[in-house]
Order: C-alpha cells, then sequence, then structure tokens
C-alpha cells in the first residue's frame, strides 16, 4: 500500500488548513483539532522487522489481516509531516503551548509523564502510522490477560482444554490480590465462565487458576506466555505471572501489545468475542466490563484495560470502521479518563487518515 497523489494531496490540504487556523485564532475543538495535527500522530516507524506475507480468514469485523514490511515507508508523506513540524515550530516557540493546543491529548501527555507510550496500527496491514516509546519497557498490569487468554485460546483450539471443563482454584489462585471473583480455595468454576471473568471483570484469581489449569503451575505458565511471546515477535516482553499484578521483573511495551493484540485477532478469530462482552453473569451477578470504550464509541470491540500504580491506566483498544481495522496501545495514562479520551482521539484521527 503506498500513498497516490490524491491521499498526499489531502494529507497537504489538512496541514494547510490547520495552520492557517491557528494563524488567525480560529476556535476548535480539541478533538478536531487533533484530526487536523496528523503529523504528530501519525508518523512511520522505520524499525518494524519485516515479516513474510500471509493471508489469514475469518477476523472479526471481516477484515483479513496481512503480514507488512515495516521498512516500506511512505516518504512523500514524511516531508508533509516534517513541513507540518516545522510550521507548528514556527507559529508557536518551543515549550509555549496555546489554549487550544492544551486540550489536546497527544500534545500534553507525553510531556507531562514519563510512563508515557502508545502505538497506532493498522490491523490489515501492520502498518505502524503512530508510535511513541513504542519499544519502551513498561509494566503492563492487567494487560498481561491478553497473553493468558492467548495460550487459553491455544488450548481450545488444539483440544487440551474444553469450554466447560472445570478448574478447581487453588489456594494460591484464591490468595490472589484484587480485582478478583472471590471464589475461595476448592471451589470450581468452567473454563468459559473463568476467561469470562478475565475478559471481563480482569480477575486475578481467575487467571491464576487458568494458569495453573493449563501449565501446572503459575510460573511455569508464565514461562510458555514469555516463549510464545518470543514466538510472536514480542521482543520487549517478560512475563512472571498470570494476572499482571505487580512485580517489577514483568515488563512489555507498547509495540509488543500491539503485536499481540493482533496475533489474537489473526491467530484465533473464533475467540475474539471474550474481549467484546459489555458484561457477563456469574452466580446471578451481572460484572460489566471495565473497557469503557466498548460502551461510548461505535465500532469498538476490545480488547483489555490495566492498572497499578506503577505503570498508569493502560488500554489496548480496537475498533472497526467501513471493514477497516485498528490497534490503538496506550500506556501510563494519569487517569482513566485520560487514557480512554487519549485513544479515542487516536482512533478517530486514524480513521480519519484512511477514509
Amino acid at each position: 500500500m503506498k500513498f497516490c497523489a490524491l491521499h498526499n494531496a489531502k494529507l497537504t490540504l489538512m496541514v494547510q488548513r490547520s495552520i492557517a487556523s491557528r494563524a488567525t485564532h480560529a476556535i476548535v475543538s480539541g478533538r478536531r483539532y487533533c484530526g487536523q495535527f496528523t503529523q504528530q500522530l501519525f508518523t512511520l516507524d522505520k524499525d518494524t522487522a519485516p515479516h513474510d506475507r500471509h493471508m489469514v480468514r475469518g477476523v472479526p469485523g471481516d477484515v483479513s489481516l496481512t503480514a507488512f514490511d515495516g521498512r516500506s515507508m511512505f516518504k512523500p508523506a514524511r516531508r508533509v509531516f516534517l513541513a507540518l513540524g516545522l510550521a507548528l515550530s514556527i507559529v508557536a516557540p518551543q515549550g509555549a503551548f496555546t489554549q487550544a493546543q492544551a486540550q489536546i491529548p497527544y500534545l500534553q501527555l507525553p510531556a507531562a509523564e514519563s510512563r508515557y507510550a502508545a502505538i497506532v496500527i493498522d490491523a490489515n496491514t501492520g502498518e505502524v502510522m503512530y508510535a511513541k516509546r513504542a519499544d519502551s519497557p513498561r509494566y503492563p498490569a492487567s494487560i498481561t490477560k491478553i497473553m493468558t487468554l492467548y495460550l487459553a485460546f491455544e488450548a481450545l483450539s488444539e483440544g487440551r482444554l474444553r469450554p466447560d471443563d472445570l478448574i478447581t482454584v487453588s489456594a494460591h489462585a484464591a490468595a490472589q490480590a484484587p480485582t478478583k471473583l472471590g471464589l475461595s480455595a476448592g471451589d470450581q468454576i468452567t473454563v468459559d465462565d473463568a476467561m469470562r471473568a478475565i475478559a471481563v471483570k480482569s480477575a486475578n484469581d481467575m487467571a491464576v487458576a487458568l494458569a495453573e489449569r493449563i501449565g501446572g503451575t503459575e510460573s511455569r505458565f508464565a514461562a510458555l506466555m514469555t516463549l510464545r511471546g518470543r514466538e510472536l515477535g514480542m521482543t520487549n516482553s517478560r512475563f512472571v505471572n498470570a494476572s499482571g499484578l505487580p512485580d517489577s521483573r514483568q515488563l512489555s511495551s507498547a509495540r509488543d501489545i500491539a503485536i499481540l493484540s493482533r496475533a489474537v485477532m489473526r491467530d484465533y478469530p473464533q475467540y475474539y468475542s471474550f474481549f467484546s462482552q459489555k458484561e457477563f453473569v456469574y452466580r446471578g451477578q451481572a460484572i460489566r466490563n471495565h473497557n469503557h470504550l466498548l460502551f461510548q464509541i461505535p465500532g469498538v470491540d476490545g480488547i483489555k484495560t490495566g492498572f497499578t500504580n506503577a505503570s498508569g491506566y493502560n488500554l489496548a483498544a480496537s475498533a472497526v470502521r467501513n471493514n477497516r481495522r485498528l490497534i490503538a496501545v496506550v500506556l501510563g495514562g494519569n487517569t482513566t479518563a485520560a487514557r480512554d479520551n487519549h485513544v479515542h482521539d487516536l482512533l478517530e484521527t486514524g480513521f480519519d487518515v484512511i477514509a
């Protein structure tokens, strides 16, 4: 896929309009303004490793996934984006933000938080549309559970696990810190209910119980998580537990989480709907998904939130619009609302650009 003359003309026009808007001090909303300044959102990463091309059927949203050679960059677009950056530096002195700029999450959040990291990719091609500290080590928190469920989906697809299999909760699993489903040691739960509790409630006790059911012990399962991550290309990730509870040894990156998110859709599309559930009912109690974007943005159908004091507010999200799917990962948000709004802006601007 390459930028055509029409696409470059569209981007150039967006640049010209945004500069003209600043020159005349026009009042624009933060989100619209975010959509205009595509330079800061959509620079392509020159370090993405190439992969062999392949096509996979049955991906959620009827989107087929093909591998992408990250070295195939869009030079004409880079010139447009560079021009925009130069124009912005002339219009606004370094370190001085206008009132409009102060409301744009991607302009203020990275400068305010060293924990911030983000990436946006096209799920179909693998194209990196935006990357900020995408390879820097970060604490994944409960986004870890995407890998936990990936290995569970693998076991289901290979027949080593069945949805109606019963899991007996161990004392170790029951002792996990919240968020948890709250089962006692010796209680039993089906694999299907355990996976739904992990995807919707982010239940730490169920993540450990499922890990022990598949791997024998949580530590052995965590080793399998790290190994599978390496095979998927997650070069910056190491897992030591199945839940994402605090451990300084458990690290990942925004890019690795995007790779994992895309792998779930590509390899196990039949199970991706676990991440789309807005709620599930267990023992008569309705449990609501922590991912607020499922309720707020049309087309969003996953994936997973995460939070610890060390990690900040994390979110891996995916959305489909006009048969195009984007994946956005934001790590280290200051609040739930700031993180959600930032991911929303990244997705909206991404869809504007590829429209």
